[in-house]
């Protein structure tokens, strides 16, 4: 059976983008338009605006997450957020291991699994990112790049704390350039995650757990991708700014819970 009963996640990713007037407008339209809860909606806006766009959402369906945070509760970290100021923020979710965190900012696996451990401990929905660069998927490395980062991201993270994760799978070199994976290559991508957590961990943790698709998913595609049997939803980028391209996704997953 697709999906098996798996609520469909749909994220808006705003990255470094917006600001604090157009924010404010962008979420009161996600908010308004999601209509009922057959599926989780989140937005990941900029930090310095989560305190203010989490108040505009607070009573609707939608969580406000972060894009990214600190894996110590408090110290001598210039520049950074800790879950504890997140959830001070009424923020609900965190992104990490994005790939440009990975690749611009240059964070090793290691980090983005304090940072993982991190955001479950805080009890936020946390959305591990894992994919792989061009040269990667053309050395046929697609496999075994998330294995590794999904081994990493998720060391000593125990069966028990699964239901707070969420799996972004994102090939890097269909992020923002326009290029998508098949529905069949990324059905391939995903089912063979689904496998290694049931390697992992155990075969109803695999069927429970959400995997979503993060590589140039649009209105235009998003159906064709989230039929997918192992494709439970999209961590979407550029169309997550434009209210009318982001409810028509969120519509899409919609569509597969119907």
């Amino acid at each position: 059976m697709p999906h098996i009963n798996r609520k469909p996640f749909v994220g808006g990713n705003w990255k470094m983008n917006t600001n604090a007037t157009d924010g404010l407008a962008l979420v009161e339209a996600v908010a308004d338009g999601i209509g009922n809860d057959s599926v989780d909606v989140a937005v990941y806006p900029p930090f310095v605006y989560l305190r203010d766009i989490a108040s505009k959402a607070q009573g609707s369906n939608l969580v406000v997450g972060a894009q990214d945070c600190w894996y110590e509760a408090k110290g001598a970290f210039t520049g950074e957020v800790s879950t504890e100021m997140l959830t001070d923020c009424r923020v609900g979710s965190v992104l990490t291991g994005h790939s440009e965190r990975r690749h611009v900012i240059g964070e090793s696996d290691e980090l983005v699994n304090l940072k993982t451990k991190a955001g479950i401990a805080a009890g936020l929905v946390t959305v591990l990112c894992v994919g792989e660069t061009l040269d990667q998927r053309e050395a046929g490395q697609t496999d075994a790049v998330n294995e590794t980062q999904i081994r990493s991201g998720l060391a000593d993270v125990g069966e028990g704390s699964l239901g707070l994760v969420v799996i972004a799978y994102e090939p890097v070199w269909a992020i923002g350039t326009g290029k998508t994976a098949t529905p069949e290559d990324a059905q391939n991508a995903h089912a063979t995650i689904r496998a290694l957590i049931a390697l992992m961990y155990s075969q109803q943790a695999a069927n429970a757990i959400r995997i979503i698709y993060g590589g140039s998913m649009k209105p235009g595609n998003a159906n064709e991708l989230m039929a997918m049997p192992d494709i439970d939803g999209g961590l979407i980028g550029g169309a997550a700014l434009t209210p009318g391209d982001f409810l028509a996704i969120i519509q899409a997953g919609a569509a597969q819970t119907a």
